[in-house]
């Protein structure tokens, strides 16, 4: 797939326009996991909206988003940077063929304990 497609797709799937972004890291600031990224959210959607997408299909963050929505609701100009993640990893798992999780290998260590949201974020990660 070209870059050109490839930055439609991952536009259309992440609901969200890259070029709006005014590159100021607020998403970063509130992202409770950005520490452990090795692209930050302010940077899936500045190499989005430039069109450099080996780097985000590359990026072991795709991983590490918790799906918080947290850097969704910090940005000031309605930039979804958790949508740009969602949709990144979205292609790299059809690409790849599969699903990251199965519902039988959830481990055993999920329990009543286990917070809610915790349970959505991976709902919504590894079942799209």
């Amino acid at each position: 797939m070209n870059k050109i497609l490839e930055t439609e797709l991952l536009n259309k799937i992440s609901g969200t326009n890259a070029k709006q972004c005014m590159k100021c890291g607020k998403c970063t600031g509130r992202c409770p996991s950005y520490k452990q990224m090795d692209l930050k959210p302010h940077q899936f959607v500045s190499l989005l909206a430039q069109g450099k997408i080996e780097k985000l299909l590359e990026s072991k963050s795709i991983w590490t988003c918790l799906s918080c929505m947290a850097c969704v609701e910090r940005c000031p100009r309605g930039v979804a940077p958790a949508n740009v993640i969602e949709a990144v990893r979205d292609v790299v798992i059809r690409a790849q063929g599969a699903n990251g999780i199965k519902a039988e290998e959830i481990p055993e260590i999920v329990d009543e304990n286990t917070p809610q949201q915790l349970l959505v974020a991976a709902y919504r990660k590894y079942n799209k």
